[in-house]
């Protein structure tokens, strides 16, 4: 009788903690932030330890992708209708591949039966019943039952103090767990949605790690599977799992694989030691795997920027596009961050999203298509058919965006060359997504200055965007940021406002500012560009050709372009002229050697052509460099047919023309016809650029967008654009000098005829 009494009275205490339970829920607004750590004074496990979810850094793109690792921790926006961000994507669909998953993987459909929340604070009050009798099977079992309440309930259960007295007693008794006991408690805390935070996870993890290396391989993956389920950062476990891993590759077979590949992509951790072996694994196991675990497996190298050599990605791909059919869109996403990550231009992969892009367009997501543009813009390669593809479905979409989404976009279509009157609607609608999303720069500055840069390149120029940008605000917080250096690409903002927007009125970057990256971007010139063979042979053919080192100077013309040209100076009788008597020329930094001082012989103009150089060149033809001796890396370009006498020069496609004749065969200075009054300035300046292919899209001649920008700068502030392209310049690099000379003598007299036109 009286137990029964006794009981009636606690299911009647039981409701009403439920109820007032969930009216402080309401009232406090958030659940999360009941009971998120022990709270008990004199209790040893009050102290909660802070976590942050790793994130990898993405060096690939240079300007564009600076911030790729603040914008992985970036919180999903919500549209007006409470929505989330983009469109559902299934990232654990490969455990649906085969049945072995279902052992060393969580899988939240297989969630028990739901346990009343009454019966559970039943269970809780056995706690206090039990007290310090409790085993280590007493306690797994009252955290698996509480584990199946209700998801809306769990913040009740989580609130009891007998809950906090049961954790006590789970910590206390950690040596005392099986390795299955563990893992069930493991489970039921992600079922009791337990904070990240929370200071229990911390002592599980230790323990965990101190296990490691006598657990199964299905343990340990499980274990790494639920730790990402809860969300937790877990650098110990992981390191130790580095560890000890590579004693079970033997009794890895396909599925165990890639479960662990999706566990260092999850986790961004993947030790340099374990690339070689799970590289041959990958490829002896590559055939067997199915279309979404070899996506799987990209994603997973991709997040933990894990780089393997350039043929087992090549395979890894062949495989993929073999059963492309079978491929999911998220699946097709994650292969194409793969190839940008490698830089692997894997080129019937890329023909075949010529057709499967424009197919699955419409129902992929904003972030699907900024990946798939971004991934082109990173291998250079421009296919109109995807980006138009790209372009059409993103405006349907825009209240999807996140300020990185639109930054990415912007950037990669104004790195291919597109520019808006191709697609109308594109760059204004993209940009007033930005203007939209202003707030968030405040945490993510990169993402704004990678959108401006991107308009720039197509010519675009948002007044407003630009005075935020350049504001000492702005500039002052992107110049603090520590995860990345930001003041480059400040810089590169700074300096083509200053010319492309002559009659800009906004703030500007301070001087100081502005010598302290030129420094940095000149320092870093000196030893690593101006060194490159192409570029040196090219300065010493030049000073040899126009009549010694002060008649060309190797400088950054255009600081903010973070590139090189050799500068030449002609009178307008088109005769050389030393640079060290024009004011406005002068490296950088006054290194001994830029443009040094040397002296200068009256009328002295360089190579002659004389009768015998002339007939060396004219007979050259036969025996000079052909198209097959060119690079493995040079494109496929199509070479130039010689027209009788005045063949194609050189073989390199430079088609000796009337007017390339008539500079060669001129013997003295190039002066006006008689009777012509010349137009042109006193002194005519050139910047002499040495391209390599890595300035034009994929298989093309056409500029990317950065560079396309620099020659257009060039022209607004006066000079003659000369190009050296790689595919004439690096075949002539084990030529005869004669030829070279010839080479050099042509493009430049050449360029100035045209211009005279």
């Amino acid at each position: 009788m009286f137990c029964s009494v006794y009981w009636e009275l606690l299911e009647r205490s039981v409701l009403l903690r439920d109820a007032s339970g969930l009216d402080e829920e309401k009232e406090a607004g958030s659940p999360a932030v009941v009971s998120a750590v022990f709270r008990q004074p004199g209790n040893p496990y009050t102290v909660s330890s802070s976590r942050r979810l790793s994130s990898a850094k993405n060096m690939l793109l240079g300007l564009a992708l600076n911030g790729e690792a603040a914008g992985k921790r970036n919180k999903p926006v919500k549209n007006q209708k409470g929505n989330k961000l983009d469109v559902k994507v299934d990232t654990r669909a490969f455990q649906r591949c085969r049945p072995e998953y279902s052992s060393f993987t969580h899988d939240v459909s297989r969630r028990p039966a739901v346990l009343h929340i009454k019966e559970a604070l039943l269970l809780l009050h056995k706690v206090t019943l039990i007290k310090g009798n409790m085993e280590p099977s007493d306690i797994t079992s009252l955290l698996c039952e509480l584990g199946r309440v209700a998801p809306e309930q769990t913040v009740v259960v989580r609130g009891d103090t007998c809950f906090y007295m049961l954790l006590r007693h789970t910590m206390e008794s950690l040596p005392s767990f099986t390795h299955t006991q563990l893992l069930e408690i493991l489970q039921s805390f992600l079922a009791l949605e337990l904070s990240p935070s929370h200071a229990v996870l911390g002592q599980l993890e230790s323990e965990f790690a101190r296990r490691a290396g006598v657990m199964e391989l299905r343990q340990l993956l499980l274990a790494a599977d639920l730790w990402r389920s809860l969300r937790c950062s877990v650098p110990q476990y992981l390191e130790r799992l580095g560890d000890v891993i590579s004693r079970h590759f033997g009794q890895m077979g396909p599925p165990e694989l890639v479960q662990f590949m999706y566990v260092l992509g999850e986790s961004r951790y993947c030790p340099a030691s374990l690339l070689p072996p799970l590289e041959v694994l990958l490829m002896r196991h590559l055939d067997r795997l199915k279309g979404e675990e070899l996506v799987t497996v990209c994603l997973g190298l991709f997040k933990s920027q894990s780089s393997l050599s350039e043929g087992a990605v090549r395979r890894l791909v062949d495989r993929t596009l073999a059963v492309i059919e079978h491929v999911s869109d998220f699946g097709l996403v994650n292969v194409m961050k793969l190839m940008r990550f490698s830089h692997l231009d894997h080129v019937p992969w890329l023909e075949a999203m010529a057709n499967e892009v424009p197919r699955r367009a419409p129902q992929m997501g904003v972030q699907g298509l900024m990946h798939v543009a971004l991934a082109c813009s990173a291998l250079h390669y421009r296919d109109d058919r995807i980006l138009l593809s790209v372009a059409q479905h993103l405006p349907q979409k825009a209240s999807h965006y996140r300020s990185k989404d639109a930054a990415k976009l912007l950037w990669a279509f104004g790195t291919l060359g597109i520019v808006p009157g191709q697609y109308t609607s594109l760059y204004s609608g993209l940009t007033e997504v930005l203007r939209e999303r202003q707030a968030e720069f405040q945490r993510f500055p990169e993402h704004l200055l990678t959108a401006l840069l991107g308009l720039a390149f197509a010519g675009e120029f948002p007044h407003d965007l630009l005075s935020l940008a350049l504001s000492p605000t702005f500039i002052r917080q992107a110049s603090q940021l520590q995860k990345m250096e930001l003041k480059k690409d400040l810089f590169t903002l700074d300096g083509t406002v200053g010319i492309e927007l002559p009659g800009w009125t906004g703030p500007r970057l301070s001087p100081p500012l502005r010598e302290e990256v030129t420094k940095q971007l000149w320092d870093y010139a000196q030893s690593d560009v101006c060194l490159k063979m192409e570029v040196v042979e090219a300065e010493s053919m030049l000073k040899e050709l126009l009549g010694g080192e002060a008649f060309v100077c190797k400088r950054m013309i255009l600081p903010h372009m973070r590139s090189i040209d050799l500068e030449v100076h002609l009178d307008p009788s088109d005769k050389p002229l030393s640079l060290t008597s024009d004011p406005l020329v002068g490296s950088p930094a006054s290194d001994e050697g830029s443009c040094g001082p040397l002296g200068w012989e009256a009328g002295h103009v360089g190579v002659n052509l004389t009768d015998d150089l002339l007939a060396q060149l004219t007979h050259a033809k036969n025996t000079l460099l052909q198209p097959s001796a060119c690079p493995a890396r040079c494109p496929n370009l199509c070479p130039v047919e010689p027209q009788g006498e005045r063949g194609g020069i050189l073989s390199v496609g430079v088609d000796l023309s009337d007017d390339l004749w008539h500079a060669l065969t001129k013997r003295k200075g190039l002066s006006p016809a008689v009777g012509q009054v010349p137009s042109r300035p006193a002194r005519r300046r050139l910047a002499i650029q040495v391209t390599n292919r890595n300035h034009y899209c994929y298989r093309t001649r056409q500029l990317l967008g950065l560079h396309a920008m620099k020659r257009r700068q060039l022209e607004l502030e006066g000079y003659g654009v000369v190009e050296l392209p790689y595919w004439e310049w690096l075949p002539l690099l084990r030529r005869a000098r004669v030829e070279k000379l010839a080479y050099l003598h042509c493009k430049i007299f050449s360029s100035l005829e045209a211009a005279k036109r």
